[in-house]
């Protein structure tokens, strides 16, 4: 509790911080397993988890030890040398994605600059020209920054800060011929998310991921996945490229790596790693700084020895049962999307009025777009929670007719 009130600190916040969110009007202030608890002490449940940062839900002993240690001990150094929970988190990422190679970066969309590097040197090496082409998809999100938002593929975010950095082409997700109609001599990259997020929720069929992986191992292109969102763990898979038995050639995670600890990472093949960037090609200076890298570390131990994927993918079912019969209920909803604990409802009807009647109600959501309502929980998150969050957002809907 505060002797300052919720609205004194959101008319500061307003006087203070640039305006690009249009942020709910609440202070959050405490986190404890799957709730969340504003100033005033209002409880809420999260189906958010920090737009599906917070995997491991708020206020696990041993990953807040892992990160109160490691303040004692060493937070920052730079890459100019190695730091012990670095090569910790290299090693426990290769072996829960099967990658070989590991650059770490403090967000997602910097993972994707990154990626994007990669496939344009990859393919400089092989030819030596600087006019290669990178194919990705309509309605994907990659990230705000001027690489990743070249890539992302709605044009609202793009509009005002075109140009981007050139030579993007976009497909149409899970149309591999509309993939096939724009690879020419001059691609070096397919890009585009295992499952999308911002886009809709929608996965990728099996033909369509298949096919592009075919498409690149014939032409020697880099399939790049982004997993930013649906990896570590969210499928019920450690990444969602897995359920396809298939393997990129460069992938790009944040989000859930460091729960709530900013890093993300790209990774690639030995093939890659040893045919693209090199010494001075690309850098940071907070990327895999010892106090993030403890986290991360962490993270995959417990997601490992845990099995929380696992545990999300029973979670997930139940939760599509459970969101199905919400679906059954209301014709207002046309379609259900989704897998394991990544699901959205989409609506014929902007969504944010049910959004703000839950958040009333103490139910945190969020959308994917103006008509569908996100479900990206905490993959701790239990069967009486998900019933929980159902009665609330059934009532929400009810009151918004």
């Amino acid at each position: 509790m505060t002797d300052i009130t919720m609205k004194e600190y959101i008319d500061e916040a307003e006087k203070d911080l640039l305006h690009t969110y249009n942020r709910f009007q609440i202070v959050l202030d405490k986190g404890e397993g799957v709730h969340l608890y504003d100033l005033d002490g209002k409880e809420y449940l999260d189906f958010v988890a920090g737009i599906a940062v917070f995997a491991l839900g708020y206020g696990n002993k041993e990953y807040n030890d892992t990160l109160k240690g490691q303040i004692d001990k060493l937070i920052h150094t730079s890459n100019y040398y190695y730091n012990v929970p670095a090569v910790e988190a290299a090693r426990a990422l290769k072996k829960f994605s099967g990658m070989d190679r590991v650059f770490f970066t403090n967000s997602g969309a910097e993972a994707i600059e990154g990626a994007l590097k990669t496939a344009r040197k990859y393919a400089f090496l092989k030819d030596g020209k600087t006019d290669h082409e990178i194919i990705a998809m309509n309605h994907s999100f990659h990230g705000r920054t001027m690489g990743a938002l070249s890539v992302t593929g709605n044009p609202h975010y793009r509009e005002a800060f075109e140009p981007g950095i050139g030579n993007i082409k976009f497909a149409d997700y899970n149309d591999l011929d509309s993939v096939k109609a724009l690879v020419n001599d001059k691609t070096c990259a397919i890009l585009l998310e295992t499952v999308q997020g911002e886009g809709g929720l929608t996965p990728a069929t099996e033909e369509f991921i298949k096919g592009i992986r075919t498409i690149c191992d014939e032409k020697d292109i880099l399939m790049i996945l982004d997993e930013i969102q649906c990896g570590m763990g969210r499928t019920g898979y450690p990444f969602a490229f897995m359920k396809y038995g298939i393997k990129p050639d460069v992938l790009t995670t944040a989000k859930a790596l460091g729960c709530g600890v900013p890093i993300g990472a790209f990774c690639m093949t030995e093939k890659v790693g040893q045919a693209s960037l090199v010494a001075g090609d690309h850098g940071t200076t907070y990327g895999g700084n010892p106090l993030c890298c403890a986290a991360a570390a962490k993270v995959l131990e417990i997601m490992e020895r845990d099995n929380i994927p696992a545990k999300a993918a029973v979670a997930g079912e139940y939760l599509w049962e459970k969101l199905e019969e919400v679906k059954a209920e209301f014709p207002e909803i046309k379609e259900h999307r989704g897998t394991g604990l990544m699901q959205g409802l989409v609506f014929d009807k902007p969504v944010n009025p049910i959004i703000n009647k839950a958040l009333e109600k103490g139910l945190i959501l969020i959308n994917a777009g103006s008509d569908i309502i996100r479900f990206v929980p905490p993959l701790v998150i239990t069967k009486d929670d998900i019933d929980r969050m159902v009665t609330i957002l059934v009532s929400a809907i009810r009151e918004n007719k």
